[in-house]
């Protein structure tokens, strides 16, 4: 009884997931699974390409620990040098590398609304393949109205 009552045990620790909720953000068709923990609800997250950050809108905040896993391909920054920003202040925070994931853990406290995570790069806003392919496209026809100018000549 003493062993199965110890498995029981051991077993709901080591299978618990880290994290107890994921959000799925989706940028150009491609689905980004964000993973997070902490007494919040998440209403939204969206990357501002302009300040290169991800944007974490929340509610219902209680003083707590929030983690979050981003995925490097979402946004990254040279050697690791983040900057988060809690309704607007810089706060300090504890950063993990774990496979293709940055793990942020950091307090929000009581009321907290946004949460800004920011890098020195996100994702691309276009995918780079038909950015190429558009100006291929652009530079023929411009080339072709060319050679046309001078064969009339």
């Amino acid at each position: 009884m003493k062993i199965f009552f110890i498995f029981t045990i051991v077993s709901i620790f080591t299978f618990q997931s880290a994290f107890s909720e994921t959000y799925d953000l989706v940028i150009d068709e491609k689905t980004f699974t964000v993973k997070y923990d902490g007494m919040t609800d998440v209403l939204a997250m969206k990357i501002d390409h302009e300040s290169k950050s991800l944007l974490i809108g929340i509610k219902n905040t209680e003083d707590s620990n929030f983690r979050i896993s981003v995925p490097n391909e979402l946004i990254s920054a040279s050697s690791n040098e983040f900057a988060i920003l809690v309704n607007g202040h810089e706060l300090n925070y504890s950063l993990e590398e774990k496979n293709d994931n940055t793990i942020f853990s950091f307090f929000i406290p009581y009321g907290t609304q946004e949460i800004e995570i920011i890098g020195t790069k996100v994702v691309p806003e276009f995918p780079f393949g038909p950015i190429v392919i558009f100006s291929v496209i652009i530079l023929s026809v411009i080339a072709i109205s060319k050679t046309k100018d001078i064969v009339r000549l």
